[in-house]
Parts: C-alpha cells; structure tokens; sequence
C-alpha cells in the first residue's frame, strides 16, 4: 500500500508539471498521458473502465491540456486529430461519471437530453456537447467517411477504440487502419446468401459516404469477404445489423 502511495504521489507530481508545462509545443498537442490510459487500458476495442477510474486524475489532467489548447493553432491533421481524440476522451470521462452504475452510454441520458447533447466538453473556451464535436466541427469541417470508424460512442457495435490516441502525423494511417479492420469485421459486416449485412453507422451516415457504398466497403475490404462481395455484387441487397449501445467494457 505504502508503495502504492508513492507511486500515486510522484504521477501527480509528474503530471502537475506537465500540464502546468507548455502542452502545445511546434504547433502540436502533447498527447502522451492519454497515450499512456489508453496503452493500459484498452486491449482488443475492451475497454478498462475500471483502470480508467483509478487514474481518472489523469484523464482529468489530459482533460485540461485539451481545454487549455488552442485548436485554431494546429495543422489540419492535427486539429483532427485533436477533436477525435477529444471526443473519445470526454466519453470516457462521460462514462466514468457514474461507473460502475452505468450498463450503456444511453443510461446518462434523460427524457428531453441525450448523453451526447451534454455540454460536457470545453474547447477553445467554449462548451461543447459530444454532438457539436462529431456534427458541428468534425464531419462538416474534414469531411472523412473513415471518422465514423475513430470516434467511439462507448457501446459494443461502436468501431473499437483504439490503444493509442490520433496523431497528426499518422492520421491518415491510423483512419485507414481503423476503417479497414471494422469493415473487414464479421461480426459488423458480412454476406449470407444475397445479402450484405452492414453496420448502421452505414445508413446513419449514409451523406458522407459515396453514393456506391459498396464500391467504398471494396476499398477496405478484404480476403474471402472481398472476393464474395465482388463474386455477388450485382444481386446484393443491402441489409442493416441490430446495434448493441451495451457497454464497450467492464
């Protein structure tokens, strides 16, 4: 236990200095506290609420670098990178508001606010909801279908989160990754007979992505799931998967 403690105090004292540090530096946000919570507490898109709890002080820490920064300072791939990992970082905390008495993210909603129209979020001094983040700056300003695969609602049919945050300069990597490996997923999309069962995400969304969804799903696609989609393509229908809002972790 007495080792515990000094271990706790000299993260405070580490993290203290950090953010009280410059966090901005060359025009990019140091994104390393949250890099280190994900790393430890995120295995296979599961993620460790529990941990997450025990070092909330840090997720409050990282919380602070993001409130304190100045979005309008970062390059394009920087900025989204920055509201991506905003998003997911603020959900957690959302979450952990009332772990562990929390089984999906839609219990922290009410009769007239979902938990997404919180405004739980402060950026460039103004406060924002999870939904102005996602409809109001990211899809409308970036313009990427391969967003819907990064930022994460917290429910198991969500694309899984990642165990590292969004960087800048491997944006365009990290998107691909995460689009690649959520469509090439069969419990999200698959075929069986004649039809190709996706994931809602594609019908909720369906204005950002190209008018041929199954052209874009054959850009990420892959293997036999590739092959079946093109061997089948012209008598495909188009079906739509139940979505799971259950918790995307214990």
């Amino acid at each position: 236990m007495r080792n515990q403690m000094i271990i706790m105090t000299i993260w405070v004292c580490i993290l203290f200095f950090w953010v009280m540090s410059n966090p901005v530096y060359s025009g990019r946000i140091d994104h390393q506290i949250f890099s280190q919570l994900l790393e430890q507490h995120v295995k296979g898109g599961i993620v460790d609420y529990r941990g997450f709890k025990a070092k909330e002080f840090l997720l409050d820490g990282y919380l602070d670098v993001l409130q304190g920064a100045d979005s309008n300072n970062l390059s394009r791939e920087d900025r989204l990178a920055f509201y991506i990992n905003a998003y997911n970082a603020w959900t957690i905390k959302l979450i952990l508001s009332e772990y562990p008495d929390v089984k999906s993210i839609k219990d922290l909603g009410s009769i007239f606010k979902s938990p997404w129209e919180k405004k739980i979020c402060k950026i460039d001094e103004k406060k924002l909801s999870l939904d102005e983040i996602e409809h109001d700056i990211i899809r409308p300003q970036f313009k990427d279908p391969r967003i819907h695969f990064a930022v994460n609602c917290a429910a198991l049919s969500c694309p899984p989160l990642l165990s590292e945050p969004y960087q800048g300069h491997i944006i365009s990597r990290q998107l691909d990754h995460s689009t690649r490996a959520f469509i090439n997923d069969p419990e999200r999309n698959y075929i069986k007979d004649n039809s190709l069962y996706l994931s809602k995400i594609f019908k909720w969304y369906a204005e950002d992505f190209p008018n041929d969804i199954i052209e874009y799903i054959l850009k990420y696609a892959e293997g036999n799931f590739k092959s079946e989609i093109e061997g089948k393509r012209e008598k495909l229908y188009i079906k739509y998967l139940y979505y799971d809002w259950a918790l995307n972790g214990n």
